[in-house]
């Protein structure tokens, strides 16, 4: 297996007082001569390239502490990868802790492309695992770099590598032992090893003696050979988004404003001052961060009309580090929906910045208009957000799909009923679970039998929609087939 290591800085290539990264190709020299030997034993089968082909603007040693990190960069390391995707089997990506959270939300969004529906385009067909450390991995001495004995970074470096091994097809971090989803992390150490954590997902493998697999299932990777970035016309398009990304998104002025305790009886209420402020100094979206489930202060009606007339992309997510947006449903935040603000459902605020910065930086060249855009905010793309919209299993009796106002709940008692703004536009023959049954859609009974079952579509996935197809089907070639149709 051939795993490539591109160093972008960070504490665990860094030193001297105050620490500072060193160049990628000192780091390599360093990674050769001190563990070049250790990493081949602890790693049987696999190469290891360090790569020193990544170099950030600046006259600096081409490396940067994360802290410098801008949205550009993101796509900078993405580039890299793209560039040498067809040469190794894996990648890690050394990263300062300060922004790797970020970073980690933004590589599956622009390493994969996905269409209008949230369905992938483009895939990402091989693990890209970030990684680093509290203290660097080599401290300088008189008799030259030695390996730093009391430091995590050995120990997250070589798990890294290690659960490389196990061909993941997503973007993930790994952490004082854990491999979590990359759109998932989030900091909150900056004193332990344990850094960073993933509120809302169990980790997806674990390192201990050996490398166990969590109970997460990882991302499917690519539906079809020639739609994975090792294709050349799959990466041609995720290069081709890759540059149209980069060429706007420095100029993204995303802003990020977090709801706290104040007087919002105030005749200019002070939170939506700073919305209004942000707004006209030219911010293209807003991720507002409001208590619990996304409650959001109305100041005496200043934040409904502030936002109502925002004009640009408003993404609503908790302050909560296990908090989760959905439908508004206390009197204190009912008022958000008819904004046409959008709920992040458990999205990090993490996350939510960068997806929308990335997927702002992107409507132009995918031809998104602004619903279009609305929707794939709440959707999950790269498993950044639970799934709301989507099949991913069996909807049991209680269970529901929501996209907008359209949404498909399992009455226990009446079973599937599809409505929009709670009027019922179809209803099935009587309860039941609704699952795949072979290759289509089937509403089995209690007994096992067979109630309704939808047109055969193989390998597809059900899909709900807020336009006239409702819930439809998607197979893998991206051809769509309606279910229940709006129209009815």
């Amino acid at each position: 297996m051939r795993i490539c290591i591109i160093n972008t800085g960070g504490t665990i290539s860094s030193m001297g007082q105050p620490l500072a990264p060193m160049s990628a190709d000192r780091f390599a020299r360093a990674a050769g001569d001190l563990l070049g030997p250790a990493l081949a034993a602890a790693l049987p089968g696999c190469t290891l390239h360090f790569d020193t082909g990544l170099r950030f603007p600046g006259d600096g040693p081409g490396t940067l502490d994360s802290t410098d990190l801008r949205p550009s960069d993101w796509c900078r390391i993405a580039r890299r990868v793209l560039e040498l995707y067809v040469d190794h089997d894996a990648f890690v990506v050394l990263h300062g802790t300060d922004t790797m959270d970020y970073t980690g939300a933004a590589l599956p969004l622009l390493l994969n492309v996905f269409d209008g529906l949230g369905l992938a385009r483009a895939a990402l067909s091989k693990p890209v695992i970030l990684t680093g450390a509290q203290l660097p991995l080599f401290t300088d001495t008189t008799a030259g770099l030695v390996l730093n004995a009391g430091s995590d970074a050995l120990a997250n470096l070589t798990g890294a590598l290690a659960c490389a091994r196990l061909r993941l097809p997503e973007v993930a971090v790994f952490f004082d032992g854990r491999l979590m989803r990359g759109g998932r992390t989030v900091k909150v150490s900056t004193t332990g090893f344990a850094a960073f954590d993933s509120p809302h997902l169990p980790p997806l493998a674990e390192r201990g003696i050996g490398i166990r697999m969590g109970h997460v299932p990882p991302l499917p990777g690519p539906a079809a050979p020639d739609m994975a970035l090792d294709a050349a016309p799959a990466r041609a398009l995720a290069l081709a988004q890759l540059d149209a990304v980069q060429a706007r998104i420095d100029v993204q002025r995303v802003v990020q404003i977090a709801a706290v305790p104040a007087d919002h009886r105030a005749a200019a209420p002070m939170l939506a001052q700073l919305v209004r402020a942000a707004l006209d100094q030219g911010a293209t979206g807003l991720v507002l961060q409001g208590f619990g489930p996304g409650n959001v202060p109305a100041g005496q009606g200043a934040m409904e009309r502030v936002l109502t007339d925002a004009g640009v992309p408003v993404l609503i997510a908790s302050r909560v580090i296990g908090g989760q947006v959905g439908a508004f449903d206390y009197a204190a935040g009912a008022w958000i929906a008819a904004t046409g603000a959008v709920a992040g459902g458990d999205m990090t605020p993490v996350a939510a910045l960068a997806k929308l910065a990335i997927l702002t930086a992107a409507a132009p060249h995918h031809g998104w208009d602004r619903a279009t855009l609305d929707t794939l905010l709440t959707r999950s793309l790269a498993g950044e957000c639970t799934a709301t919209d989507r099949m991913d299993g069996p909807l049991w009796p209680g269970q529901a799909l929501t996209c907008g106002p359209v949404r498909l709940e399992n009455d226990p008692d009446a079973g599937p009923l599809l409505t929009r703004n709670g009027a019922v536009l179809w209803r099935a023959p009587g309860p039941g679970v609704l699952r795949m049954r072979g290759d289509r859609l089937a509403l089995i009974g209690h007994d096992g039998a067979v109630l309704w079952s939808g047109p055969p579509t193989p390998g597809a996935v059900a899909i709900l929609c807020d336009d006239p197809a409702g819930l439809q089907m998607v197979d893998p070639t991206h051809r769509t087939v309606p279910v229940m149709a709006l129209a009815g």
